[in-house]
């Protein structure tokens, strides 16, 4: 498991890229990761592409950057597999959140 989070100041988006296991073991490292970019304007885009595996503390993680971020600016939840999609739809996660 990792997170890594990295600013795209030309798209306005702090991108929030998980690996491996997105479960509770890297909760430290995900709300450390979008809150070295404070809420303003900005897009969180979280990249599920390396994500194995998504559990319900993932999708608590999920709903504290939501509190967090501008409500304006949103967050994303891009490159998920089916698996990880299914997943959110079936806790509606695709009402509070852009999946793509």
């Amino acid at each position: 498991m990792s997170v890594n989070t990295v600013e795209s100041p030309e798209k306005n988006e702090v991108i929030i890229k998980v690996s491996g296991r997105f479960d509770f073991s890297c909760h430290q490292e995900f709300i450390k990761g979008y809150k070295a970019y404070p809420p303003g304007s900005k897009c969180y885009v979280v990249d599920l592409s390396q994500a194995e595996f998504m559990d319900s503390s993932a999708m608590g993680m999920l709903l504290q950057l939501r509190e967090y971020g501008d409500k304006k600016a949103g967050v994303s939840l891009v490159n998920g597999s089916d698996n990880v999609k299914d997943i959110l739809r079936i806790a509606n996660f695709d009402k509070l959140f852009t999946i793509g």
